[in-house]
């Protein structure tokens, strides 16, 4: 395997500094069943660590060391760090997700809380040092297992893994890293490429001295070459600016700038954040895209032209390690296996995944429809925690090319009553439009699969396992017209009293999910099962020939790339290995689309970007 790009190896891989160490590793560990931990102040008590965890891996995992799926809703960890603080300089301590709350102390002094189980959070603990040499962070984590108005995704509820939900995921999940930063730095980037116009926003928000005149240097590059540099004034913490980068047409989309998944061309990005003498203060690495998304007269449209869909629903849950990948290499292998196996794109189901997995896509050219964890039931408190955790998302994730499509509803979990109640329907609404305004340029789905009161694309679960039903309900625009008023898959409603169909795209975003069934003694079998490699490659065929052959659908999503625990519906199973020959499935998921016949695939092209072309 080729050696992994500057950067990819970084938990921020669009906010790189040389200066980082990985905590992941031994830490102290406990359980509190009793929930005493806090009064008896057990970030001073290191006896009470009984256990050693490995992190960031669940201690339900086998990786962690520990492999107890029960219901422990409140652990603790604690670890030991050779750290000093260095004249002009500030500690900062990252987490990548910690699940659900998390405290966090160093040498006994709070220096960090946050809720939320998917995003990130980060502690200065400057203050909290004592002198060089070392130094004690604890970490408390509180995950209610029965609570569900907490943004869970597929966690059970239940002790035992049961249906498509599977065991939980409590505490340190994602990296966890120490930053070695200057007192003046660049404090957080993001992106926003406009490809009319040919140019990329910049949003870089500073911290310094507020006496200091500040300057901060961009150079981007693309393959080496610079393309462009230029430096601008800091004012009030903050740099905005909107950057041309050339003046060539790019009407076509045959511009070598654009990022797409045939070739996924990035721009390099380097800032330095200088003070008036010109000395560098701060220097970062990150990378943008230019390319563009939307949906208009029944087509989705990638950099201004019809693009076919052709995604797979990834859970991206190993059985060694669970929602933490194994290692850093296994989200790069993810990305691979999507791409060896023909799709175009993922469909992140129920799942906040690392920031390294996203680059990887934007490096090896994978769409990505990103998708808010669910809670289950509705109330006043869960309405504040997903508004909340989802802003989170939308910050971390915009400035990635990758993704083009925001969830933040599935299947009416959470909002069961979404048909007959107002309130509920306000919600999805509300989170609609809450990303529109903060994310105007990509594609979102209020609630996918059905009951949608408002979407840019109308998203249809249909788990038929005939070919020729799919065609006798998508065959035609006049059957997908009456398949969406009358025949309602699920037996749902598909489109909600409001929401606009005219011009709307389609897509079927789930269907399939066929189980190879082997005679294994426990699993769900999924929507259909059978008993050989070769009926299951006949059934993909059958049920993906029926949408390819529709002019009226601009994509798909099949039902799933790996086994999930109890589930037995991937293409892959759960140690990654495929269940069918990987370029006969291939072949049958890049035929050409009859929505839009123009996207024949250039193999040799298409080659340049797979495992061990160019780009890997």
């Amino acid at each position: 395997m080729a050696p992994v790009p500057v950067g990819l190896d970084h938990p921020q891989p669009q906010l790189v500094r040389t200066g980082w160490r990985d905590l992941g590793g031994p830490w102290g560990f406990t359980f509190d069943d009793a929930g005493v931990g806090m009064a008896e102040r057990w970030e001073r008590r290191p006896d009470v660590f009984d256990r050693v965890i490995t992190v960031p891996f669940p201690f339900e995992s086998p990786a962690s060391g520990i492999g107890d799926t029960g219901f422990h809703p409140v652990v603790w960890y604690r670890r030991t760090i050779q750290a000093q603080v260095r004249p002009g300089r500030r500690l900062l301590l990252h987490f990548g997700a910690v699940d659900y709350r998390a405290h966090v102390w160093v040498n006994g002094h709070p220096v960090a809380y946050h809720e939320g189980g998917h995003t990130p959070f980060t502690a200065d603990i400057t203050a909290a040092i004592e002198g060089p040499g070392e130094q004690v962070v604890v970490v408390r984590a509180e995950d209610l297992p029965a609570d569900l108005r907490q943004p869970r995704g597929k966690q059970d509820w239940q002790r035992e893994a049961h249906a498509i939900w599977y065991d939980r995921t409590t505490g340190i999940w994602q990296p966890v890293w120490l930053e070695d930063v200057p007192e003046n730095r660049v404090r957080a980037l993001a992106w926003k490429p406009d490809v009319d116009s040919r140019t990329v926003g910049l949003t870089a928000r500073i911290r310094g001295d507020r006496g200091r005149k500040l300057r901060l240097r961009v150079v981007l590059s693309q393959a080496g070459v610079v393309i462009v540099d230029d430096t601008y004034a800091v004012h009030h913490a903050e740099v905005e600016r909107r950057i041309t980068l050339c003046d060539n047409d790019m009407s076509l989309g045959h511009s070598n700038l654009l990022w797409a998944p045939e070739h996924p061309n990035l721009i390099d990005a380097t800032l330095m954040l200088l003070d008036e003498d010109g000395e560098v203060l701060d220097e970062v690495r990150s990378y943008t895209a230019l390319r563009s998304v939307s949906a208009s007269h029944d087509r989705v449209l990638l950099n201004g032209r019809p693009y076919y869909l052709r995604l797979v629903l990834a859970q991206n849950f190993w059985p060694e390690s669970h929602l933490a990948a194994p290692d850093a290499g296994a989200l790069r292998r993810e990305v691979e296996l999507v791409k060896e196996l023909g799709f175009n794109g993922v469909r992140l189901h129920q799942k906040v995944e690392d920031p390294r997995f996203l680059a990887w896509c934007d490096r090896l050219g994978l769409l990505v429809w990103a998708e808010m964890p669910a809670a289950y039931e509705f109330s006043r408190t869960t309405i504040q925690r997903l508004t909340r955790e989802w802003l989170e998302i939308l910050e971390r994730d915009a400035s990635h090319p990758c993704v083009i499509a925001w969830v933040p509803i599935n299947e009416s979990w959470g909002v069961p009553a979404l048909e007959r109640s107002e309130a509920q329907q306000n919600l999805v609404r509300g989170l609609y439009h809450l990303t529109k305004a903060y994310d105007p340029d990509r594609l979102v789905v209020g609630n996918d699969g059905w009951e949608q009161p408002v979407t840019d694309i109308v998203t249809v679960h249909d788990y038929t396992s005939k070919g020729d039903v799919l065609r006798q309900r998508y065959g035609t625009w006049e059957a997908l017209d009456h398949t969406l008023a009358r025949t309602q898959p699920a037996y749902r409603l598909v489109l909600l009293a409001g929401a606009r169909r005219e011009g709307v795209p389609v897509l079927i975003s789930e269907f399939g999910g066929i189980s190879l069934d082997l005679g294994q003694s426990d699993g769900w079998r999924g929507y259909g099962a059978v008993r050989t490699p070769e009926a299951l490659l006949t059934g993909y065929e059958d049920l993906l020939n029926a949408l390819l052959e529709s002019p009226a659908v601009v994509g798909f999503c099949w039902t799933q790339l790996t086994d999930t625990q109890q589930e037995r519906n991937g293409l892959l199973t759960a140690d990654r290995k495929p269940k069918a020959p990987v370029e006969r499935i291939r072949a049958i998921t890049t035929r050409v689309s009859a929505a839009v016949p123009g996207d024949a695939i250039d193999e040799f092209s298409y080659g340049d970007y797979l495992p061990g072309g160019p780009e890997s």
